[in-house]
């Protein structure tokens, strides 16, 4: 059963996939998956290559932005606000448990100068806690509006 959890009117957040997620995906009019999880992270997890695979059967774009334990970096930031730019309208991004598609989604958002308390508050309705960051969220924003 699929757990895609609202962020904003065009993103959603998820725990992991497999196929038959990305078939509701496609049926519920996503057009895009974002892959935040690096292979292997987990036994028995499907791989990017096949959830790649099982999108583009689908009609979906597919794109892979990994995230491990060591943490997030500025490429990671940009890859995002370039896949969202790219996308045609609502995107699915996935991890493990849907936290680190969030936190990188809300840095791609400040990024672009979008406000952190709205991203912190957005976030939370969707049950992602990302006050860890907020701070680098505040200086993304900042630099932006700059």
């Amino acid at each position: 059963m699929s757990d895609f959890k609202r962020l904003s009117d065009t993103v959603w957040a998820s725990p992991q996939i497999d196929a038959d997620d990305v078939a509701d995906a496609a049926q519920q009019g996503f057009t895009m998956i974002v892959n935040n999880r690096p292979d292997a992270e987990q036994d028995g997890q499907p791989s990017g290559a096949q959830i790649e695979q099982t999108a583009t059967a689908n009609g979906l774009a597919y794109v892979a932005i990994p995230i491990d334990h060591a943490g997030f970096s500025q490429p990671q930031v940009d890859a995002m606000v370039e896949a969202l730019d790219q996308a045609d309208d609502k995107v699915l991004a996935y991890c493990r448990s849907g936290t680190r598609s969030t936190f990188l989604w809300a840095l791609a958002q400040a990024h672009r100068g979008e406000d952190p308390s709205a991203l912190t508050e957005a976030a939370l309705a969707a049950g992602y806690d990302i006050t860890a960051i907020v701070p680098m969220l505040e200086m993304l924003s900042a630099k932006a509006r700059d």
